[in-house]
């Protein structure tokens, strides 16, 4: 898989994903190759339907040219409805990573091994207001769960405080398990290290990011706030 490797809970501070919601969509190669330099470990892209979330965002062309540009791993959101029509078409657009909502799979379990069968790695994303025991029975099917910690569709929205606990209770239904836990949503330098605490090993952060005067700094600077002592 391309230049991905399994980002693991514990190594002492957490792994950082761009999201590019946020970049100057007019010089995206440019911002790309900034977060790159600052160290960034995964593009996160979101993918967007105007029906399941209010917006509309990227399609496959767009991660075909992302991919040509990226040296990292392309951690595909699909914010969609029917995702298990457009999966294997993200992966072989570039995803390296291809996250759903449980809120709009019907058979997930199918979905996830959909995505492992494409060759991509299989994350679910829940929202605010859904519960991880949905995520109980297809733990053994997972490489990622991201917490949204705003209600999806906008970038630069406030973080919902009631995500921390989300994401220790995620952290411990996973077990010892491999899986990743990642946190999207008014992820800062302030709340940074609180959420690696809680059991976060993937910071995903756009405005945080793609809003500062110097990206790549921006990226170190998120890092480093992340870190949790050992």
């Amino acid at each position: 898989m391309r230049g991905a490797r399994r980002v693991e809970y514990g190594e002492g501070v957490a792994r950082i994903a761009p999201s590019i919601l946020s970049a100057d969509f007019a010089a995206l190669g440019d911002a790309i190759a900034r977060v790159e330099a600052g160290g960034a470990d995964l593009l996160h892209v979101d993918v967007m339907d105007g029906h399941f979330v209010p917006n509309l965002t990227l399609g496959p062309p767009v991660i075909e040219a992302i991919r040509k540009r990226a040296r990292i791993p392309l951690d595909v959101h699909l914010m969609i409805e029917e995702p298990e029509r457009w999966v294997e078409t993200y992966v072989r657009a570039g995803a390296d990573w291809v996250t759903v909502h449980l809120e709009a799979c019907t058979h997930l379990q199918r979905t996830l091994a959909q995505i492992r069968e494409a060759g991509a790695r299989a994350g679910v994303a829940l929202n605010p207001g859904t519960s991880p025991e949905g995520l109980r029975y297809v733990l053994d099917d997972l490489d990622l769960v991201l917490v949204m910690s705003v209600n999806p569709g906008f970038g630069g929205q406030t973080f919902i405080a009631s995500a921390y606990q989300k994401i220790r209770d995620i952290r411990s239904l996973v077990g010892s398990r491999a899986t990743e836990v990642s946190v999207d949503g008014g992820v800062k330098r302030d709340n940074a290290a609180t959420l690696a605490q809680a059991g976060a090993s993937v910071l995903v952060a756009g405005s945080a990011i793609f809003g500062s005067p110097d990206a790549a700094q921006a990226v170190r600077d998120l890092r480093s706030a992340s870190e949790v002592a050992k």
